[in-house]
C-alpha cells in the first residue's frame, strides 16, 4: 500500500468515526429535547443515573457560565474552532503512528463539533448524562464530551504504547 492509500484510509476512518461520534451525539440530544421539559429529570439506575434535560451556557462544570453571553458565545466557538484546526494539523502527524491515534483524533474531533453544533445554534450545549452516588453528584455531560474524554484517553494509551513499544 502506498503512503498516499494509507493518508486517504487514515483520513476517511478519521472522517467516518468523527460522523459517527456527531450523529450519536446531536441524535441523543434531539431526542432528550423532544421527550423531556427542561429541568425534567428520570430516573434510569436509582441512586446511581438519571436522564437529566440541561442546558449548559459554560464550559465543562460550567464554567464561564456567568460570563457575558456574546461574549461567552464566541470564545467557545473560537476555542472549538481552533481546536479542530490543532486536531487537523496533529492528526496529519500522528496518523501514521498507529490506528489508536486515528480513533483518538476522530473522537475528539466528533465531540468538538457535535458541541460546536449546538453552540451555533442555540448559544448553549445539552447535557443529559446524569451521575451520581449519594449525595456526590458529578455535573451533568453528553456523547459529545464522553467522546473527547474518550479521545484524549485513547491519545494517553496509543502514547504509552509507543513509548514502551520503542523504549
Amino acid at each position: 500500500m502506498t503512503k498516499n492509500t494509507e493518508k486517504s484510509q487514515s483520513s476517511l476512518l478519521l472522517v467516518f468515526i468523527a460522523s459517527l461520534v456527531v450523529i450519536a451525539d446531536q441524535l441523543t440530544k434531539w431526542l432528550v429535547v423532544s421527550h423531556f421539559m427542561l429541568y425534567e429529570s428520570r430516573v434510569i439506575i436509582s441512586g446511581f443515573f438519571n436522564l437529566t434535560y440541561l442546558r449548559n451556557t459554560g464550559a465543562a462544570f460550567s464554567l464561564l457560565a456567568d460570563a457575558n453571553p456574546a461574549w461567552r458565545s464566541y470564545f467557545f466557538i473560537g476555542v472549538a474552532i481552533g481546536a479542530l484546526v490543532f486536531v487537523g494539523f496533529a492528526f496529519r502527524e500522528y496518523r501514521r503512528r498507529g490506528l489508536l491515534f486515528v480513533f483518538a483524533f476522530a473522537f475528539v474531533a466528533g465531540g468538538a463539533v457535535g458541541n460546536l453544533i449546538d453552540r451555533v445554534h442555540a448559544g448553549s450545549v445539552v447535557d443529559f448524562l446524569d451521575f451520581y452516588v449519594s449525595s456526590y453528584h458529578w455535573p451533568a455531560f453528553n456523547v459529545a464530551d464522553s467522546a473527547i474524554v474518550v479521545g484524549v484517553g485513547f491519545f494517553m494509551l496509543a502514547s504509552l504504547l509507543e513509548k514502551d513499544g520503542n523504549g
